[in-house]
């Protein structure tokens, strides 16, 4: 089981590069102010550029490296409708920003993976548009799915389907009603036909191109929806010939033993683990409204969790998978497809703290989504990707302070990224569990509860008097076998023992 080396090391960043850094390299086409509220085909101008400009921001919080959502170019401020793969959008600088942002990344010892897009394109996409305009008579007719029966008689496509087409959408998909298959019947992303030679070759191409320009892995967009084994298995073999420690993640909200048997991902985006987070952490001041708004959570946050039902989860996901695999998964508390997790508990951040604490003390390489530090806000989609506010009064310093002070600590203690994983303690709202590796043993707890909690270790756990390394005292004292800790309301601490 080969995961690469780096990442269980690595603090991740997630950046929309439309909303993170405006430069002044690039002209003001008339993009939305940067402070307006976001909307869903607006762009704010951010750019590479921008994020180049602000790497220094980056390292000082102890970021080491970057996940950017798409940046090839798309006709959408999300890019996830890719019109050239083979190009930087040119309203992020092009590809010599990112040549730019790559070299100096890697200069400071940090590394960059990108969105992969490779189960839908666009309408602008070369290969679909020809089709478009030709109809049956196109080389490209198997790049998609399209209706045979469109493909030979009417034609050509309206570029948005009419109202009718639309109700006609929801009642019987869009490959009847509009003649292509779209991803989730959405017009504007006409799904792939893996299952035509030349769009496999293509596809691995693009992924050859970037690897071979200095990228340090993919992040992959839906990929369950390319139901293709051998088509992720040649993925990884074609990307890990350019680059044996490239990193491969893919986008998957629930269990995913399939895709993590070492020969397909390194990794998932583990949403799970942010179900569970925000279930215990959250707890009373969930917003359900807001959380089911993320439809890969429904059914999956539990308001009022307590620490036996998060930890019983926790155990679980831990042990779901080969622990290199564990120690490969990229954790996240909110992303841009999801409400912030601050707004998800009404804008309690406390939650936020305690679960960022158990973020960075948990195996797994822990991501920050562009903002999280400061006290970023928002509701779904626009909401959740809002312009980066660069004016520091409209920060939450505490907070900020708060996560620096988390990240050094997992880059201080080897323990934290690479160590066992072992439950010490669970009752009420109080839960606890311990990391050991090469001699170092710490303990991690969490007082999720309003009020002062006590907490009692088996005194076999530890010898000597427990050392505290961060957060509150909870003043260890021994009584007898056993170890007791006093607990201050809405708090975690990190001992050694």
């Amino acid at each position: 089981m080969h995961t690469p080396d780096w990442v269980q090391d690595a603090i991740f960043y997630q950046i929309f590069p439309d909303r993170f850094a405006r430069s002044a390299r690039l002209p003001d086409l008339g993009f939305e102010a940067w402070e307006a509220p976001p909307t869903h085909h607006g762009f704010k101008g951010g750019d590479l550029y921008g994020v180049l400009e602000r790497i220094d921001y980056l390292q000082k919080i102890g970021i080491t490296a970057l996940y950017l959502n798409p940046v090839f170019a798309s006709a959408s401020n999300h890019r996830y409708h890719t019109y050239d793969y083979y190009h930087v959008d040119p309203l992020l600088g092009g590809d010599q920003a990112l040549r730019l942002l790559l070299d100096e990344a890697h200069r400071r010892g940090m590394r960059v993976i990108l969105d992969g897009v490779f189960n839908h394109a666009s309408r602008g996409f070369w290969q679909f548009h020809h089709v478009l305009e030709n109809g049956a008579g196109s080389p490209y007719k198997e790049w998609f799915h399209f209706d045979p029966q469109r493909l030979s008689g009417e034609r050509p496509w309206g570029a948005y389907p009419s109202k009718q087409e639309q109700e006609a959408i929801e009642q019987e998909g869009s490959l009847k009603a509009i003649g292509y298959q779209g991803w989730w019947n959405l017009p504007g992303l006409p799904k792939f036909n893996t299952e035509t030679p030349a769009v496999r070759a293509f596809l691995f191409d693009v992924a050859e191109h970037w690897m071979r320009f200095g990228i340090d892995g993919w992040r992959l967009d839906v990929p369950a929806e390319i139901d293709d084994d051998p088509f992720w298995r040649e993925f990884r073999k074609r990307v890990r010939a350019i680059n044996p420690e490239a990193y491969i993640v893919g986008e998957i909200w629930h269990e995913a033993q399939r895709w993590l048997s070492g020969d397909q991902f390194d990794g998932v985006m583990n949403y799970l683990v942010t179900a569970a987070a925000l279930s215990f952490f959250g707890n009373e001041q969930i917003d359900m409204g807001v959380v089911n708004q993320a439809g890969g959570l429904q059914g999956r946050v539990h308001p009022g969790m307590d620490a036996h039902g998060f930890a019983d989860e926790i155990d679980r996901l831990t042990n779901l998978y080969d622990p290199a695999i564990t120690r490969s998964q990229l954790n996240l508390l909110d992303s841009h497809d999801m409400p912030r997790f601050l707004t998800c508990v009404k804008g309690d951040v406390s939650a936020l703290q305690l679960a960022l604490l158990f973020l960075f003390t948990y195996p797994g390489a822990p991501c920050l989504f562009y903002g999280d530090e400061i006290g970023l806000d928002g509701g779904h989609d626009p909401d959740c990707r809002k312009a980066f506010p660069w004016n520091d009064s409209l920060w939450n310093h505490d907070l900020q302070g708060y996560t620096k002070n988390i990240i050094a600590l997992r880059k201080e203690h080897q323990t934290l990224r690479r160590g066992s994983f072992q439950r010490e303690f669970a009752d009420g709202r109080v839960y606890a569990f311990s990391r050991q590796f090469q001699g170092e043993h710490l303990l991690v707890l969490f007082n999720a509860d309003g009020t002062t909690r006590q907490a009692a270790l088996a005194a076999e756990t530890t010898s000597g008097q427990p050392a505290l390394i961060f957060g509150p005292d909870p003043q260890p004292q021994r009584e007898g076998n056993t170890l007791q800790f006093t607990l201050p309301a809405r708090s975690g601490c990190v001992l050694r023992l």
